[in-house]
């Protein structure tokens, strides 16, 4: 009992730290150079702040409960130095000015549903149309945009959550979700995901934190080393909407079966690359939902981080940041300019709701919706 009331004391006051008073000039700075004064305002009645997590290496993960974003991340390179690896922004003022999905938590449905429709148990539902005539990301009010309950268990673990309700953004069902994100000791960020609804309805989230393993977002992603454990792929149109077929990546520049250098496979000329203005596709997983087995794995020969991906999704969708053109300035005044990051979003595939065939991302009232990602640091 008295454990229980020293624990909810301190987790008040850390809480209180990091969404504290304005007016205080007396911030202590994150690891990574964040005020969290700046993540302190109100959203449609929502107060909003940032979350430290620590481990015992003192690597450093902030997350804000607007849209549940990873703003930062320091990890060790190969010298021990920290580094950033995630790219974001200094304040929440421009994550509302600047809409975009750095770091976010993605929902009610990640990656892009055909026409913003599909059926469900014979109803036709409509959803917003706000990439090439697709839905992409739950819409342009999806979780990214929303102020996510935070609640700090400890230390080196934060639980966001959110209520859904029915037919926001066109989605049926009252749905409640879960997005807990612990620092683990073994430099990793646990990210698991849980939903429950009273509606049929579909549900597919993911984390779009977009890494640069250099710590230097004015440098692009052409050298880095890119690994998938995957034989086949997702296709892609010229709206980026997937075509219904899996292909074998053998013998294509999607073959990533052996670490492979990014930005030699990015110069080739094939239809896919330039319908996916570069990398911008769904992987099908070999893993079949091992989480144990890594699925992807993306590595900076520079500074020595390597990332590694596990997950229990049957696919991973691989983003190589072709539509930053330098016209954002993100964290330390840096201008994110063309290919300076890669997106590794485990998911479900793209269209899968019109798509029966294709693992099912239905969730129905009883049923509880599940979702488990690792993102590890570690250094060669």
């Amino acid at each position: 009992m008295k454990k229980t009331l020293i624990a909810s004391i301190l987790s008040t006051l850390f809480l209180t730290a990091c969404v504290g008073n304005k007016q205080d000039n007396s911030a202590v700075l994150t690891d990574s150079g964040l005020n969290p004064q700046n993540f302190v305002t109100d959203i449609n009645g929502k107060k909003t702040g940032l979350f430290v997590l620590k481990n015992k290496n003192n690597m450093e993960v902030c997350v804000t409960n607007f849209g549940g974003r990873i703003v930062s991340v320091m990890a060790p390179d190969r010298n021990g130095v920290m580094r950033d690896v995630v790219l974001g922004f200094d304040s929440i003022q421009d994550y509302i000015k600047y809409p975009s999905d750095y770091g976010a938590s993605i929902g009610r449905y990640a990656n892009r549903i055909a026409n913003g429709r599909f059926t469900l148990d014979g109803t036709t539902y409509q959803l917003p149309q706000n990439n090439y005539g697709h839905c992409l990301h739950g819409g342009p009010k999806g979780f990214q945009y929303v102020v996510y309950d935070a609640t700090q268990t400890d230390s080196s673990e934060v639980k966001l959550s959110y209520y859904a309700k029915d037919m926001e953004q066109g989605f049926p069902g009252n749905v409640n979700c879960t997005v807990t994100m612990r620092l683990t000791d073994d430099n990793a960020i646990d990210l698991k995901y849980e939903a429950e609804t009273d509606k049929p309805t579909i549900i597919n989230m993911t984390n779009h934190s977009y890494f640069n393993l250099d710590g230097d977002p004015a440098k692009g992603n052409a050298d880095y080393l890119l690994m998938v454990n995957a034989s086949h792929f997702t296709p892609v149109d010229s709206t980026f909407m997937t075509t219904g077929e899996i292909l074998p990546v053998e013998g294509t520049p999607m073959d990533f079966r052996q670490p492979a250098v990014l930005g030699e496979r990015l110069n080739e000329e094939t239809e896919q690359l330039k319908n996916g203005h570069g990398i911008d596709h769904n992987w099908v997983l070999d893993t079949k939902g091992n989480i144990n087995e890594v699925c992807a794995s993306l590595k900076s020969e520079q500074s020595g981080i390597k990332l590694e991906v596990y997950t229990d999704e049957p696919g991973i969708q691989i983003y190589t940041g072709n539509f930053l053109d330098g016209t954002q300035t993100g964290k330390k005044n840096t201008k994110y300019n063309f290919r300076a990051s890669v997106c590794l979003e485990t998911q479900k595939y793209p269209d899968t709701p019109n798509k029966p065939e294709w693992p099912s991302c239905v969730l129905r009232p009883g049923e509880k919706y599940t979702s488990h990602t690792i993102f590890k640091f570690v250094v060669e």
